[in-house]
């Protein structure tokens, strides 16, 4: 996937879209048009309906396949254990979305209200949305160019009657591309609490990381921290740890410490994990006693920390 140039002004400047860095990007015409700027009565429209939703949490990766939605959902899981607590799971990869799949939701439907598209609900507490329920079939390609995902994500936003929530989860594609610009700006004024960013051990994962951190330093997304996924297996039987992915550059442990953000854990490999998913179960609740749930639990924890400790809305949050 394209990605944001390294000199680029920022979504929020003066010169998005006009700057000489700007040639060539994929991006440039969104970010000339001024989809992000006040100017677009949906980012008023948008702030007004997050109102009722404290906390705004992007799940992000400039790598695909380390597992992104797989932690998405069971995030999603794992705070909606409390019963007290409102969970929202906002499923934004348009062309693959596997949100419904990995929920046990395929074949949903999505129905309207007076207030708005209803999400659909796995518990009381546990709302869904993802263009996958808009399809008549899962195996139905969506072929859409960016204004018309762009269209689709304001529309999730904007009209999605989410009520009021605790946890708002949202799950991205790889890369920094549409997608991505539109709900950071989208979300803009109704403040994010920040990104978390899934990796794999390897360098050619850690190296498209790299690139989705300092897209979230220039536009200025604060991130929670990141979470290495496939991070070894332990055999189950003899439980002797494997390195399945090795580390040669010293993985997400290494890379935090040169770039000074948060290594929020390591999850490792249990192929129970894709079983879960493959049957729309909760691992967390399948496996309890698993390396790889204790390891969940452990990061949802130290998310819940940081969302506790937010600034109050309006002040400034500047990323690790």
């Amino acid at each position: 996937m394209e990605e944001v140039p390294h000199d680029c002004p920022g979504a929020d400047s003066a010169q998005a879209g006009r700057g000489a860095s700007c040639q060539g990007c994929p991006n440039q015409r969104l970010c000339a048009s001024g989809a992000g700027a006040s100017a677009d009565p949906a980012i008023e429209e948008i702030k007004e309906k997050m109102k009722t939703v404290k906390h705004k949490i992007l799940v992000l990766s400039g790598k695909g396949g380390v597992g992104k939605s797989t932690f998405s959902a069971h995030l999603a899981h794992g705070l909606a254990e409390d019963e007290n607590t409102q969970v929202a799971l906002l499923d934004i990869d348009i062309c693959g979305p596997s949100i419904p799949k990995i929920m046990g939701l395929e074949g949903e439907q999505v129905h309207q209200s007076g207030s708005g598209w209803s999400p659909v609900f796995l518990e009381d507490n546990l709302g869904v949305m993802s263009v996958g329920f808009l399809l008549s079939s899962p195996d139905d390609a969506v072929i859409w160019r960016g204004p018309k995902k762009n269209g689709m994500i304001k529309q999730f936003l904007r009209d999605v009657d989410w009520g009021e929530v605790d946890y708002l989860i949202v799950d991205t594609p790889p890369g920094t591309s549409d997608e991505h610009l539109s709900v950071v700006q989208y979300l803009a004024t109704a403040h994010i609490d920040g990104a978390v960013i899934i990796t794999t051990p390897q360098e050619v994962s850690l190296q498209d990381v790299r690139k989705e951190i300092s897209f979230c330093h220039k536009v200025k997304l604060p991130i929670i921290g990141v979470v290495e996924n496939m991070s070894g297996f332990i055999c189950p039987k003899c439980q002797k740890e494997s390195q399945i992915f090795p580390p040669t550059t010293g993985g997400a442990e290494a890379m935090c410490q040169d770039l000074k953000i948060p290594l929020l854990g390591k999850v490792p490999l249990d192929p129970r994990i894709g079983k879960s998913c493959d049957k729309g179960q909760s691992f967390l609740v399948e496996a309890p006693d698993s390396p790889a749930t204790v390891a969940y639990r452990s990061i949802i924890q130290r998310i819940q920390e940081f969302c506790s400790q937010r600034l109050p809305e309006g002040e400034n949050l500047v990323g690790s």
